[in-house]
């Protein structure tokens, strides 16, 4: 055992660089998970402000002025969160409000589809496990249609809260973009003076993260873009709610696509019934998803190496059971970092297995 973790030691820590970077992590991670609520509007600043600065240097590298760059860039940024929230927030609010109230129809025609299928399929499901089914399905949407009903003065603190988050972002994001360079000089000050690995640690990560985080958020706009377009083209109620669930669903790659054909499909189904308009509805909804997988991830990001499917599905399932929502929204820009720290990492041959053992 000795000789074991000595040859561990021996191959990834050897570098005092290595211990320092290992430190800087775990205590980072404790600190996030201890805190994280705490200062959750300076980690989501702090998200945003990395997002943009992509755009920052874009316009910079154009020969636009750094302080002209970033104010243009911080009242784009403004522009999108105050039509955010006044414009697109209260027609999802309306929405939901709305589908809750359709809910008790809604659940009595999913009913009679589901009373249908002992009798179609008596060897595939049986009458208890359909009305088991429904008791569930009908219990959930009872909490939810509660909670709506609920949400009134109990709920003003959380509203309180939200209003200073709206307004403290927005200013961390400006300061984050303004003065990154004093920022990143503070912080480079406390580590040590040669710190070549480090260096090569945050340029992998940099630039893995950049690339994905930044492809992301414009892949979520353009799936839930265009899937609001098609359906609101084509009749299906509560286009926005939809959509914003289709953009939010390339978060989580696999997963995230096969739960949101759910409640397309089942909004689909009750609005149209059984035919044709039900059938385009999905064609036109898998065509997206298509060119989402097939033509739009691999232009996005083709500089980011892919993580493997099962990575992915172990990454969501790790920080989603750590951070809860959270951390599934985020499990995949974690797995990348984890990913880009591994790559760089130093790694020294380990000690010859014929070494005598020291004393």
């Amino acid at each position: 055992m000795y000789r074991i973790l000595r040859g561990l030691a021996h191959k990834y820590f050897s570098d005092e660089e290595a211990v320092i970077l290992f430190l800087i992590l775990v205590i980072g991670t404790v600190f996030v998970i201890w805190f994280g609520a705490m200062l959750a509007p300076v980690i989501a600043s702090l998200i945003v402000a990395f997002i943009l600065q992509g755009l920052v240097t874009r316009l910079h590298s154009l020969g636009v002025p750094e302080g002209i760059a970033i104010l243009t860039v911080f009242l784009v940024f403004l522009g999108v969160l105050v039509g955010f929230i006044f414009g697109l927030l209260p027609l999802i609010w309306t929405q939901v409000s709305a589908l809750a109230g359709e809910a008790p129809r809604i659940i009595g025609e999913l009913q009679s589809y589901l009373e249908l299928l002992p009798e179609e399929y008596p060897h595939l499901i049986s009458a208890e496990a359909v009305s088991s089914l429904y008791q569930q399905v009908n219990t959930e949407v009872g909490h939810l249609t509660q909670w709506l009903v609920s949400f009134s003065l109990s709920s003003i603190p959380d509203l309180v809260a939200l209003l200073i988050y709206m307004v403290l972002v927005p200013i961390l994001v400006f300061f984050f973009l303004k003065d990154r360079q004093v920022l990143l000089g503070s912080i480079s000050g406390l580590l040590p003076i040669q710190r070549p690995m480090m260096l090569k640690v945050w340029h992998e990560v940099n630039l893995q993260c950049a690339n994905y985080v930044r492809g992301k958020a414009l892949e979520i706009l353009i799936v839930g873009g265009a899937t609001y377009i098609s359906l609101k083209l084509m009749g299906v109620p509560y286009a926005a709610l939809l959509s914003l669930l289709v953009g939010l669903s390339v978060v989580i790659p696999y997963i995230g696509a096969a739960v949101v054909t759910i409640p397309v499909a089942v909004i689909a189904l009750f609005a149209f019934g059984w035919g044709s308009h039900f059938i385009w509805v999905m064609v036109i909804y898998g065509i997206i998803q298509g060119l989402d997988g097939n033509v739009l991830v691999p232009v996005l990001f083709s500089e980011v190496n892919n993580l493997h499917p099962v990575v992915i599905i172990v990454a969501v399932l790790f920080f989603g059971g750590i951070w809860g929502l959270w951390g599934v929204f985020f499990a995949i820009p974690l797995a990348t970092v984890l990913k880009a720290v591994s790559s760089a990492w130093p790694v020294k041959e380990a000690y010859p297995s014929t070494a005598p053992d020291r004393i």
